[in-house]
C-alpha cells in the first residue's frame, strides 16, 4: 500500500506524521528541536515544491510512505488522484491519503510563512518547532490510528479528520 500524508506545504505536519509512521520520532516523549530539524524535508520545501509527492521510506508492513504539500486543495487533490488511479486500474486498496492539515495550528502557519515564504528562517523555525510540539500528541494519535487500521486491514479513511 502507498500512504500519502498531506498538508498545506508538505514541510511540517505531514513530514512529522510520516516520520512518526516510519518510527523516526519518539511516541513516548516530545522530540527535541534537533530531532525535528534532522527529518528529511522538515522546513525545507518551498512553493514550487507544492504538488510533488516525496518518498519518505517503507514502514514495517512494507508500505511506502510519502508526503505532499497541496496548499488548500485537500478534496481537489484526493478526488483528482483517486480519479487518475481509477483510470489506470489501481485499486483503492493500494493507496490511502491522510490529511494532516486539521492538526496544523497558528504557530505552524505563522512560523511556516516566516520561514518558507518570507525566508526569515531564524525567526520562523523556532515558532514552527513550538507549533509542531504543541500538536505532536494529536499527530501521534492520528498515526497510531492509521497503523492500527493497516494492521487490521481496515480502511484508513475513517480515521482522518476533515478540514
Amino acid at each position: 500500500m502507498n500512504i500519502i500524508y498531506h498538508c498545506y506545504g508538505g514541510a511540517h505536519s505531514s513530514v512529522t506524521a510520516a516520520s512518526l509512521h516510519l518510527g523516526w520520532l519518539p511516541t513516548d516523549r516530545l522530540p527535541t528541536d534537533q530531532e525535528l530539524k534532522a527529518l528529511p524535508y522538515f522546513d525545507r520545501p518551498i512553493g514550487k515544491d507544492h504538488g510533488n509527492i516525496r518518498f519518505m521510506g517503507k514502514d514495517e508492513f512494507n508500505n511506502e510512505i510519502y508526503v505532499l504539500g497541496r496548499r488548500n486543495e485537500s478534496k481537489v487533490f484526493e478526488n483528482m488522484a483517486t480519479g487518475l488511479l481509477e483510470v489506470f486500474g489501481v485499486s483503492s486498496n493500494d493507496y490511502q491519503f491522510i490529511n494532516v492539515m486539521p492538526y496544523v495550528n497558528w504557530k505552524m502557519v505563522v512560523g511556516g510563512f516566516s520561514s518558507r515564504k518570507l525566508l526569515i528562517t531564524p525567526i520562523g523555525r523556532p515558532i514552527i518547532l513550538a507549533g509542531v510540539k504543541y500538536a505532536y500528541w494529536q499527530i501521534v494519535s492520528l498515526v497510531q490510528s492509521v497503523k492500527i487500521c493497516i494492521a487490521s486491514n481496515n480502511s484508513i479513511r475513517a480515521t482522518t479528520v476533515e478540514e
